[in-house]
């Protein structure tokens, strides 16, 4: 028992650094965005690039590992409809996120390189936000749901 508790500690642990992390970048990159300063973007990305790098993709890693964890030690079917509602939903989480890492690449490169050259950030830049901004809405609504469903399993 004590087993299923600490792995159960560790999946809830992980959730919390996915939704963490996934809302300070956020807020970090909507802040200097809002700055229209290269340099300060160019640095701020950076620095977001780093933090989803090893928190998020490592919470990512433990989350279905985790879980399968927890679903052997309950004897939790596969077959429960919040359990693959919520595996639908992580891959849907997965399909915004991983292409939201390149933007944010992306985004700090063009600062970066707008910052170098003291010109204005390129219309690319901006072009890349509005999808970095889109693809964020989706794919962190999934993790919100996801927990929902973890916690409530309503079906």
């Amino acid at each position: 028992m004590m087993l299923y508790f600490l792995v159960k500690y560790l999946h809830v642990l992980g959730a919390i650094v996915i939704l963490g992390t996934g809302t300070g970048i956020a807020f970090f990159m909507l802040m200097a965005h809002r700055t229209n300063d290269a340099e300060f973007i160019a640095r701020t990305a950076s620095i977001v690039v780093i933090a989803d790098a090893i928190f998020t993709l490592s919470a990512v890693i433990l989350q279905p590992l985790t879980g399968g964890l927890l679903m052997m030690l309950s004897a939790t079917p596969i077959t429960e409809r919040w359990l693959l509602a919520s595996l639908a939903l992580y891959a849907v989480a997965g399909l915004f996120w991983v292409p939201v890492v390149f933007m944010q690449i992306e985004m700090r490169d063009l600062a970066r390189k707008a910052a170098g050259q003291r010109s204005a950030l390129p219309e690319r830049y901006y072009v890349v936000f509005r999808r970095w901004f889109a693809f964020g809405v989706p794919g962190f609504g999934a993790t919100m749901l996801i927990l929902w469903l973890m916690i409530a399993k309503p079906f």
